[in-house]
């Protein structure tokens, strides 16, 4: 195995075993009824740390794209931005219990990245903003699973986009490109539409200890909003891809994937 491998590899490696191992120290204070701030702060970033070991751990063995350029890191850095006001600013909360779920527009800027930049750099924007996001408000132990789904609507909303349909190519297109958006977008959110409530309710019960009946509840409600984030983030970003696009092709901004 190249030495060019074998580093990222290592280290994914060491960094899940840390984070593996802050998540079984940190839980108990975390889960405890008086648990402050800081212990589920902890505990939400030993999770973060062990997610993000895994992902370095995988990417490390895929095959080598081509570098990335100052461009791709700055857009990305400001779609990460646009998630974390998304979220931070224009939201609506809805407690369910002890816990909350929200209608907001973090995703839309998430699915937007990935139309964009494509799967990989649009997920880790909406993981990295969001996820900031739930750090920095009341939605602290919500942050783990935050980064892991976010990732994935960018990486399927990619993965369609750029993989299927070549939205960022000019090309001859069996479907035209405003059709090709909304069925990208719509692919990402359906996924979160089923995967939000079913991964919630299993880390809601298994990770933070909920009791099953408000796991249940708390489930059927997030379906709810996610469902409604869902329609609004692939209308708005559909609209904002359609705009933007002419422009960004036009400066020659617009990233080939």
């Amino acid at each position: 195995m190249k030495k060019q491998t074998m580093i990222p590899l290592l280290s994914g490696i060491l960094l899940f075993v840390l984070g593996v191992a802050a998540v079984i120290m940190s839980r108990g204070a975390a889960l405890a009824e008086e648990a402050s701030a800081s212990s589920k702060m902890l505990f939400a970033l030993s999770l973060i740390l062990t997610l993000v070991g895994l992902l370095v751990a995988i990417v490390s063995l895929l095959p080598k794209q081509r570098k990335t350029d100052v461009r791709t890191l700055a857009l990305a850095s400001l779609f990460a931005a646009l998630c974390y006001i998304g979220f931070t600013y224009c939201k609506i909360d809805i407690p369910v219990g002890s816990e909350k779920t929200a209608f907001h527009l973090g995703n839309v800027f998430c699915v937007l990245a990935a139309l964009f930049l494509g799967g990989m750099w649009g997920g880790m924007a909406g993981a990295v903003g969001m996820t900031l996001a739930d750090l920095t408000t009341a939605y602290v132990t919500s942050a783990p699973k935050t980064f892991f789904l976010k990732l994935c609507i960018g990486l399927i909303t990619g993965l369609v986009a750029h993989q299927i349909f070549h939205l960022s190519q000019d090309r001859e297109r069996k479907v035209s490109i405003p059709v090709a958006t909304v069925l990208s977008c719509a692919a990402g959110m359906a996924f979160n539409v089923v995967a939000d409530p079913v991964v919630g309710y299993f880390y809601k019960m298994y990770i933070m200890g909920v009791p099953q009946d408000a796991a249940k509840i708390w489930a059927k409600m997030g379906a709810v909003t996610t469902s409604v984030n869902a329609v609004v983030a692939v209308v708005c970003a559909t609209v904002f891809y359609l705009a933007l696009r002419p422009a960004l092709k036009k400066s020659s901004l617009m990233p080939s994937i």
